[in-house]
């Protein structure tokens, strides 16, 4: 769906102090993890948001500019755009364990991917990073679902005290027989396909750049000859071998390449 259709908040709710998940009154049974919709503030902007579940259609948002700033004002029964879903998702490995690492508000898709593989009866691990144990988000969701759950947070008020990939080195669960699927800022993605790549497990991280069509055709999403928005934002670590911008720079609304800082 390319036109934005205008739907209802159901509810909302606080997940940590600065990421808010917003169920709206539509359905997407289509969608796959990792995917994404167009979300649109009639007179503020339209932008990305990750699935966090298809039926009702949720997302997970961390308040850390203007438009999140102005979703994070709205209320329940208030009404937003959307459209969707957009992109390449993740896919799981049937023959392997799934261990999913996520910071910040990278773990809505993945709270989705969990969902498929414990229906799957695929072993899974999900290892969460924040800076402290108030900006951990989903942690009740992802005990209700039975998972083994690793905590990270920098300053240590809960969990391993440090980065979360550093966290999962220290679980049986980070190992040749399982496969690794990431969200999250991209210094965490980069340290992830290091670590794919050094001890050849298997990984696909969902990355993220400004998006203005979300389907292909304006190219604001470029990446090394890539479009993230339809060649991802899931991408195998393979694909992400030697390019140049992974992990360096991104573009600006204006098209500008930046530096990630």
């Amino acid at each position: 769906m390319t036109l934005p259709q205008t739907v209802r908040i159901r509810t909302i709710r606080d997940d940590a102090r600065t990421i808010r998940t917003f169920v709206l009154d539509a359905e997407v049974p289509e969608a796959e993890p990792g995917q994404f919709v167009m979300l649109w503030l009639p007179g503020v902007d339209e932008k990305p948001m990750s699935i966090a579940h298809p039926a009702p259609l949720t997302v997970t948002v961390a308040r850390v500019g203007p438009f999140t700033t102005a979703l994070h004002g709205r209320k329940v029964g208030d009404r937003m755009g959307w459209r969707g879903p957009y992109g390449r998702g993740f896919s799981l490995h049937e023959n392997r364990g799934a261990l999913l690492v996520s910071g910040g508000c990278g773990v809505g898709p993945l709270y989705f991917l969990a969902t498929q593989a414990i229906e799957q009866g695929i072993p899974t691990a999900v290892a969460i990073g924040a800076r402290t144990a108030l900006d951990l988000p989903y942690v009740k969701q992802f005990r209700t679902l039975g998972v083994d759950l690793i905590l990270a947070t920098d300053d240590g008020s809960a969990g391993f005290k440090g980065f979360v990939t550093d966290a999962i080195l220290q679980s049986a669960t980070c190992n040749s027989q399982s496969a690794i699927y990431g969200c999250g800022p991209e210094r965490m993605l980069v340290a992830l396909h290091r670590l794919c790549r050094e001890r050849s497990i298997p990984g696909q991280l969902s990355l993220e750049r400004h998006m203005k069509c979300g389907f292909g055709i304006c190219g604001q999403c470029a990446m090394d000859g890539y479009l993230v928005c339809q060649d991802g934002p899931v991408f195998d670590v393979e694909q992400l071998d030697g390019l140049r911008d992974f992990g360096h720079a991104h573009r600006s609304a204006t098209g500008r390449l930046l530096p990630i800082r």
